[in-house]
Order: C-alpha cells, then structure tokens, then sequence
C-alpha cells in the first residue's frame, strides 16, 4: 500500500468536493472576493471538513498557500501554550503575495481546554488584520459561545449515498477496479456517511485483488452482515434462544466484532423488524441500558446475552 487513497484522490478545489452543494458555492463566494471571516466547520468524522479547508486555501492562495497557511491540530496541541506561542506567533506576521490575510486551520478544536478557548478568543480578535481562523470541529456545543459567534458557521452532515458512490466509482475507475452492487452496497451500510472510511474499507478490500463483493467488505472492515444480525433477533424473537446465541458466537468469533460493534448493528436493524411500534420502543430502550453497562466496563458477551434473552423472553408480547 504504497500511498492512501484518501490522500491520493483528496480533492485540490472546491468544485472537486462531493455533496454539501450549498456550503461549496459558499466558499465559492469567499474566494470570487478573496475575504472571509473566521469560519467554523462542524459535523461528523470523515465529511470532508479538512478538505474543504485546504481546498479553499489552495484557490484563495494559489501557489503562495503553504506559506500562508498553518494546520494545528488541537488533540495533539490543546492547551493555552499553543494558543500563547504557535498561533500567535504566526498570526502576527504579515501575509505573503496579494491576500491581505493568513488562515490557521485548528483541526478539532472541540479538545481545545476552556482556557485556550479563552486565549483563542482574544487572538481572533486582535489579530483579524492579518489573519483568519477556520475552526473544525464534531460538537459544536463543547465549542464557547464568544468564538461561535466571531465564525461563521458551516455544519457538515453525512454524505448522502449517491455522493458516496460518486465518489467511489472516482476511484474505482483510477485505479481499473471492479467493484459490484452489493459491495457498493456494503461499502455504503459500512461507512454510514463517513467518506473517509468508505475509501479506506475500499482500498484494503482492494489489496485482496479480484472483483470487490460484499463479501469481501464485510470481512475486511469486521462488520457483521445486516442479514445476520436481523436474523439473531428474529430468532430471538422467535423464543429460539440458544440457536440467537449461536448466532451471536459466531460474529463475536468469526467477525472478530465487540460488544460495542454489535449492539450498534443491532440498534440500527431494530427498525427493519416486523414487529409493533411499542416493541422496537422497548428494544431500543432495553439496548440503551446494556450498552451503558458495557461502556462502564461490564462483560460484553454476559451483557449482549442477557439482551438476547431478554428479547426472547418478550418476543410475543412485542410481536403483537
């Protein structure tokens, strides 16, 4: 694997950029007037934040970008040292070529401790002349109010599946590699909207060779098929408990899946049940509990057969 596919085919402009239209011609509009304000990016992993960051530099800058442009990112670097050293010692210096402004990209800011949020606040404020700041981040809400309200801010969502596949079959026909429906398919149940991951299942799948099924994608990410989850809790359902339990060994063992792994598939299979509205409120309700015990360090394979059992126990009652 000589290099990453998500660094390899990362898009140099904005028009290159799939989905999020309308925050694309947004940017756009910053660039026709080469002005911005501070800008805040936020949303899930793997939605093309970073990219639209270093897209938008690349044709505000041209050739001059790098020089103009610092990445941090804020889970390595989060205190106030940063914020007092780094950033100011690069906002304060003039910008190179046309632009009358540097950008720093601070890279989830979200880790960013309340007093270099604090510190960060003043600097974007006494700063502006000669620099802009793009913050990028997956919850806005641990972001403080004073730096929300000096960005403007874009909120990224999860790609939608037409844009993911777009995207795919980019690569795909770069790289002259077959990939079938179902693992399109696969690829996109994986992902969940996350185009980061969809490309990285996509090039580890890849390195097997031959046509890419939903076979192969499934066993590469160690993501249990939808079909065999829904079919454990069918079982269950059923008042079959010990072959649901089978089921269950086998995407523990065979899948290599976690507690966590699992009881997140079940949660979203819960909903392509055949059963009444008050059963998936009580499964989902039910699911919630036992997830916490296993966050708080329970046993998983104790935890995820007692939701097994439980689910068994009410099948005829949720089945009405």
């Amino acid at each position: 694997m000589k290099e990453l596919w998500i660094e390899k085919y990362r898009p140099k402009v904005l028009g290159d950029i799939v989905g999020h239209g309308e925050i694309i011609e947004r940017l756009k509009a910053y660039v026709g007037t080469t002005n911005m304000p501070h800008l805040m990016f936020a949303g899930p992993a793997g939605t093309g934040k970073t990219t639209s960051a270093i897209a938008l530099t690349k044709q505000m800058f041209g050739d001059d970008w790098q020089t103009n442009f610092q990445e941090l990112n804020a889970s390595d670097q989060r205190g106030i040292d940063v914020v007092r050293k780094t950033i100011k010692d690069f906002a304060r210096t003039a910008p190179l070529g046309s632009i009358s402004f540097k950008i720093i990209f601070l890279d989830e800011a979200d880790a960013l401790t309340s007093d270099a949020q604090a510190a960060l606040r003043r600097t974007m404020e006494k700063y502006s002349g000669t620099c802009r700041f793009i913050l990028s981040c997956n919850y806005s809400s641990k972001i403080i109010d004073p730096i929300q309200s000096r960005c403007a801010v874009f909120r990224f969502r999860p790609l939608l599946p037409d844009d993911v596949i777009e995207y795919i079959k980019r690569i795909a026909k770069a790289e002259k590699i077959d990939i079938t429906d179902d693992g399109l398919d696969a690829l996109l149940y994986v992902a969940g909207g996350d185009l980061r991951k969809a490309t990285n299942v996509f090039q580890v799948s890849s390195a097997l060779g031959g046509i890419i099924d939903s076979d192969t994608v499934f066993k590469i990410s160690a993501t249990g098929r939808p079909k065999d989850i829904i079919n454990m809790m069918e079982l269950a359902l059923a008042g079959k408990f010990v072959e649901a339990r089978d089921c269950l060994d086998a995407l523990l063992v065979e899948y290599g899946l976690s507690g966590e792994d699992v009881i997140r598939q079940m949660h979203r299979s819960v909903f392509e049940l055949e059963i009444s509205e008050l059963g998936k409120v009580k499964l989902i309700d039910k699911m919630g509990e036992i997830e916490f015990r296993m966050v708080e360090g329970s046993n998983s394979r104790i935890q995820l057969e007692s939701l097994i059992a439980y689910i068994t126990l009410i099948g005829k009652e949720i089945q009405r």
